[in-house]
């Protein structure tokens, strides 16, 4: 079924009168309101959000951000600037994303109302085999000893992905997107503080030597912050990608030097030029459902980012979030017994659908949610939830998730947005460095173990396929398909909670960009419940204690970018825990 289609029936679903966003409260506006008071925001700090009249996007790095806005300036669409801030991204925020990586794109046309999602996922090289990440035992390898070295690294589909993008919705040339990138690579950035701190604290870059001569000195000690940190070989690059488009990549000098980077040195992995050249990147229609007077949409698998986040709205319909204080115990039960049942399903069925049978339609059947949520109890924890279908397939063994990732959100001057979600998997990737830029160690997101139990996992690793994800770019709009909402968010498997209280905080609670993105997190992976350290929900503990919640305190360093269409104008929120910055005009 088109997409069209698909959401102009979600859109008579909706029972509420069509509504924008208002113009959305700080958390000091809040408490202004008796009726608001119990629901004011009292996380992080956050700044007034940025507003503006005709564009605007919110990026992971002021240097991306402004990249994006100066496409914007010259007429370009949401698509055209996503795609400079992406390509200054990779420079600049080297740890979490780029052009050795992949990601996941929603995009909204203004015009038609239509929202389409583009598949930049990695793919394992066709070499694969579900034994790809056992020892010679058949034991799951150690976590690290199977991500550092080539053996990790997916086909990239991220440049694949943004071409297929722009050819359907960009306006500016290809090669001038680049520009800003180049020149920041030849100019050169300043370390900043965050780059230094993930530098010293990693414990493997330094030993690669691509790796370890670009960001460390000659005595093995991260570069310092301010120093001009220069990137020729990303800048050659970028260059040949500019001018050869999908061949300056996929083809040529680059994909043999990416290959033989691969393949070459300890722990390495089988990919070929075949498996390069042959990559596909995706459109397929977004995931979209109805929640309250709204229809949010996220991409599909083989992410479970939009499969379970729209999972948690659809179970917490029936409850009264609106009334409930952000920061209070009871928001933060009824949000992690959702997460609890979303994540079992999650654990369970996400895919690559292309290889798998993924039940996406069962699992988002709303009288099916009824029948989840009427398990949510108000006073008392589920504990460990179970998947709510049957099946054959196994659970995915829990292994480690380390969060990365960035996230980025545009809407043009004709009203087009962008929510992209890009990662190159771990801080820093399979740590192997070729021609400038990192290359992602996304395999380590397929199941080790292949099977448990004799049951087959999902998730498990075959070749050509796809890796599970939790990457979670959202849009929403009203009930006449006009855009109200974009946001999205790094961490891990992580980002499903992190965006998911994102969205109930500005549909629910009406907070304003600033809030949203800095709200304190509670996440529920279906394990125990995790509160950010350091917070106002640490006072919710006693009373999530009380339900029978085992809590964890810990740093949550999510990197939530948002831009709303309010009645204003456009508001944007950056992330406090990173660098990220919201610009418009």
């Amino acid at each position: 079924m088109r997409l069209t289609i698909v959401i102009a029936l979600l859109l008579l679903t909706a029972a509420c009168a069509d509504m924008r966003l208002p113009f959305l409260q700080s958390a000091d506006e809040a408490r202004a309101t008796p009726e608001a008071a119990t629901a004011a925001a009292t996380g992080l700090a956050a700044a007034a959000p940025a507003t503006a009249a005709r564009h605007m996007i919110a990026a992971a790095n002021p240097h991306a951000a402004e990249a994006g806005r100066e496409m914007l300036r010259a007429g370009g669409t949401a698509i055209d600037a996503a795609i400079a801030a992406q390509l200054v991204l990779t420079l600049v925020e080297p740890q979490s994303s780029g052009i050795g990586g992949g990601g996941f794109l929603l995009h909204y046309a203004a015009k038609e109302g239509a929202v389409t999602a583009y598949d930049g996922r990695e793919t394992a090289p066709a070499a694969a085999t579900p034994a790809l990440f056992l020892d010679a035992e058949g034991a799951p390898m150690g976590f690290w000893q199977a991500v550092v070295g080539g053996r990790s690294v997916g086909v990239p589909g991220l440049v694949k992905m943004l071409k297929l993008a722009h050819e359907d919705h960009g306006r500016l040339p290809w090669s001038l997107l680049f520009e800003p990138a180049i020149r920041l690579a030849e100019a050169g950035f300043e370390v900043s503080p965050r780059l230094h701190g993930l530098l010293a604290r990693d414990r493997f870059l330094a030993q690669q030597p691509a790796a370890g001569a670009y960001f460390y000195d000659a005595e093995g000690r991260p570069l310092p912050v301010g120093q001009r940190l220069t990137n020729p070989d990303l800048a050659a690059t970028l260059q040949l990608v500019a001018l050869g488009g999908l061949n300056g990549f996929y083809r040529g000098a680059v994909a043999e030097d990416l290959v033989a980077a691969v393949r070459s040195g300890g722990n390495p992995g089988a990919m070929t030029l075949d498996d390069l050249e042959g990559y596909q990147a995706k459109r397929r229609d977004a995931l979209c459902a109805p929640y309250r007077q709204w229809q949010v949409c996220g991409m599909p698998p083989p992410t479970s980012g939009g499969l379970a986040v729209l999972q948690i709205l659809g179970l917490l319909e029936g409850f009264d979030m609106a009334s409930l204080a952000p920061n209070g115990a009871e928001a933060a039960h009824f949000i992690a017994e959702a997460s609890r049942l979303a994540f079992a399903d999650r654990n369970r069925f996400a895919a690559d659908p292309d290889v798998v049978a993924v039940p996406v339609e069962a699992l988002l059947d709303r009288a099916y949610l009824r029948r989840r949520a009427a398990l949510i109890a108000p006073d008392e924890s589920l504990g460990k939830a179970e998947p709510g279908l049957d099946d054959e397939s196994a659970a995915m063994p829990r292994q480690e998730d380390p969060p990365s990732t960035s996230h980025l959100v545009v809407v043009d001057a004709r009203g087009n947005a962008v929510s992209m979600t890009s990662s190159i998997e771990s801080a820093f990737g399979s740590r192997r460095m070729v021609r400038g830029f990192l290359l992602n160690n996304q395999l380590t997101d397929f199941s080790f173990r292949p099977e448990v139990g004799g049951r087959p996992v999902a998730n498990a690793v075959a070749s050509g396929k796809r890796p599970r994800s939790s990457m979670s770019p959202m849009l929403v709009l009203d009930r006449q398909g006009k855009l109200v909402l974009a946001l999205g968010s790094p961490g891990g498997s992580r980002i499903i909670g992190y965006v998911a209280r994102a969205l109930i905080a500005a549909l629910d609670w009406q907070l304003d960009m600033a809030a949203v993105t800095s709200l304190p997190h509670v996440v529920n992976r279906n394990g125990p419940t995790d509160i950010e350290f350091g917070t106002a929900l640490q006072a919710a503990a006693p009373g999530l204690r009380a339900r029978g919640h085992q809590l964890r305190f810990l740093d949550m360093t999510s990197g939530l970018h948002a831009i709303a269409v309010t009645e204003r104008g456009l508001q944007g929120g950056a992330d406090p825990r990173r660098e990220g910055v919201a610009l418009g005009d």
